[in-house]
């Protein structure tokens, strides 16, 4: 039997309506294989219940709304099949998400990095506290956000997300992700957070979910090709992560 406080967990709760899917890992809420397919499939099943009407993606603790891909996970990858393997792992929530026909409210308490910003930009509406600072790191590593590129572009622009992409190692503030799309609304507290998220998922609960899926529709238009794409930025990150680069570079990180 696992131990969820050593493997992490994804857990689903559903009341009124409302289905509340929190995700956790020891190492700073991040994601190897197994938390982003138990990701994926919960998020189909909620999407898939008739009884459900929106969806209020979260994570445990208070620091870290996600870390983005497991180190661990990526130290293990020795070729680029298996790297392929592990990406379209993103790829799959990133589409769950995408093709849900209820929204997805992100309760983004802490900080994002890499992977973590592809979940924030997938959710169709996110609300943050302060402290919710953004990072893409890859690049740093020798990789790069090819993956979550899409869904993170698609919420800020080309070129905020050129910025984010190019200077890997430069936080940006909860205020700048809310001035550029990612975040719809910065709140000073994570009570005042919690408050408006509980406020949203209440009215969304009480509408019409005929009409909030076809809004949905109309809000990802232009996406159709994204199960092709995500897999094929899949593989490039793949290819890359089994590079002697890549690998030098996370050894050397697991070594701090």
């Amino acid at each position: 039997m696992s131990d969820p406080n050593k493997d992490g967990f994804v857990k689903t709760e559903s009341h009124q309506s409302i289905t509340t899917i929190e995700f956790f890992h020891p190492q700073s809420n991040s994601l190897p294989g197994k938390i982003l397919e138990d990701l994926a499939h919960a998020i189909h099943v909620a999407g898939n219940n008739p009884e459900i009407k929106v969806i209020v993606l979260r994570s445990k603790g208070d620091r870290v709304f996600c870390s983005g891909a497991s180190f661990e996970e990526l130290s293990s990858i020795k070729n680029k099949e298996a790297g392929k393997k592990f990406f379209s792992g993103f790829a799959h929530v990133i589409n769950e998400m995408r093709k849900c026909p209820k929204f997805i409210i992100g309760r983004i308490q802490g900080k994002c990095v890499g992977g973590g910003v592809g979940l924030a930009a997938a959710v169709d509406y996110a609300i943050a506290a302060e402290g919710a600072e953004i990072k893409l790191s890859e690049l740093a590593i020798g990789i790069g956000p090819f993956v979550i590129g899409p869904a993170v572009e698609r919420k800020i622009g080309s070129s905020s997300f050129a910025q984010l992409a190019i200077d890997a190692t430069m936080w940006r503030n909860a205020d700048w992700a809310r001035r550029k799309g990612l975040y719809a609304e910065v709140h000073p507290s994570v009570l005042e957070m919690d408050e408006s998220i509980n406020r949203l998922a209440y009215t969304l609960a009480h509408s019409s979910a005929t009409a909030m899926h076809e809004l949905k529709k109309i809000l990802w238009k232009g996406t159709e090709n994204w199960d092709q794409l995500l897999m094929e930025r899949a593989a490039i990150s793949g290819e890359l992560v089994a590079s002697e680069f890549t690998r030098n570079s996370i050894a050397s990180i697991s070594k701090v």
